[in-house]
């Protein structure tokens, strides 16, 4: 499959670790809440003989390519088209009570960036779309179309922290007033004139903001985030594992935020001890975020802004181990 050769996967060795206590385990499921192409997912199956993979896309296409790569495992795989704030309806409909472990990919996958055709990339042209799921939403194309001046200059800064948005919304307006704005090449020259030529010199490409914050905005990806992380960490079992891989601060933050929630302690700083029961219920398994080191950014380069966050939810206190 050609897609597998363009696909490497992030942190890959970094994810078994975290994740193999709580996999190797009799009858562990594990949750892939972001599948792409299965390149993470592959790897879990083949380190782990009996664990079964529950895997989620919002991508039609994703779903297809990665049961074409996990069809030698399709008797412990269950594929679902979902975006992954929707775990506890896919759970309740597999009948099932928890995970052991989780894995989060964040942010536009390799393929979805390598196909022109969808819009994702500024440096090929095509229709403004940006939809990962492309049976819903809105288009990038009826974001840059029908916001107004206002909207857009509040979703490229707060989305893409673009020191430019006004300027660039600016743009968008004035062009859209001769007729649609409908490509991507266009856009991402909009984009570089908006921005001052001595602020285009660093950074790298001026359109690299924009299009993250259409991207964002098209398909809800903070909010999703937002709902997902706390379903995930509820569904886990004792004993189960989440590992998180974020690619730029703003999904970082929410990691961060949500993992901290769950992480520390409510005892008031003055109380000497803390009572037996009132612990938090998961752990922090990483210091702050891990970064890659200089060889796997050297072998995937996308994956030099990867931030990577893990969580335990402790074992039964009862030193029994969970096997379901």
């Amino acid at each position: 499959m050609g897609e597998r050769d363009i696909h490497v996967p992030v942190l890959l060795e970094r994810c078994l670790e975290l994740l193999a206590p709580a996999l190797d385990r009799t009858g562990a499921l594990h949750l892939d809440a972001t599948l792409g192409l299965g390149g993470h997912a592959e790897a879990v199956l083949l380190a782990h003989p009996q664990v079964r993979l529950l895997g989620l896309d919002r991508d039609t296409q994703a779903l297809r390519l990665a049961g074409q790569r996990l069809a030698p495992f399709a008797d412990r795989t269950r594929l679902v088209h979902a975006v992954y704030d929707e775990l506890e309806d896919v759970l309740d409909g597999e009948g099932l009570d928890g995970i052991d472990g989780a894995l989060f990919d964040l942010g536009v996958s390799s393929m979805q960036l390598d196909d022109a055709d969808r819009g994702f990339a500024y440096a090929q042209d095509a229709p403004l779309d940006m939809r990962m799921d492309q049976t819903r939403g809105v288009t990038a194309a009826e974001v840059v179309n029908t916001y107004s001046h206002g909207d857009l200059a509040r979703v490229l800064r707060v989305y893409g922290e673009e020191k430019f948005a006004s300027r660039i919304a600016q743009a968008i307006l004035r062009e859209r007033a001769k007729g649609e704005l409908s490509s991507s090449a266009r856009l991402a020259e909009l984009v570089r004139d908006s921005i001052p030529a001595p602020a285009r010199r660093t950074g790298g490409h001026p359109a690299k903001r924009t299009f993250q914050a259409l991207r964002i905005e098209v398909n809800g990806e903070l909010a999703v985030l937002e709902r997902a992380l706390p379903a995930a960490l509820d569904a886990l079992k004792p004993g189960g594992r989440m590992v998180v891989l974020s690619y730029h601060s703003l999904e970082d933050r929410l990691v961060k935020q949500a993992i901290a929630g769950r992480t520390r302690s409510t005892v008031p700083v003055e109380l000497p001890f803390e009572p037996p029961g009132s612990e938090p219920a998961l752990q922090v398994l990483t210091r702050g975020a891990e970064l890659p080191d200089a060889a796997e950014v050297a072998a995937n380069p996308r994956a030099a802004s990867v931030r990577l966050r893990a969580v335990e939810r402790k074992p039964a206190t009862d030193g029994k181990q969970d096997s379901r």
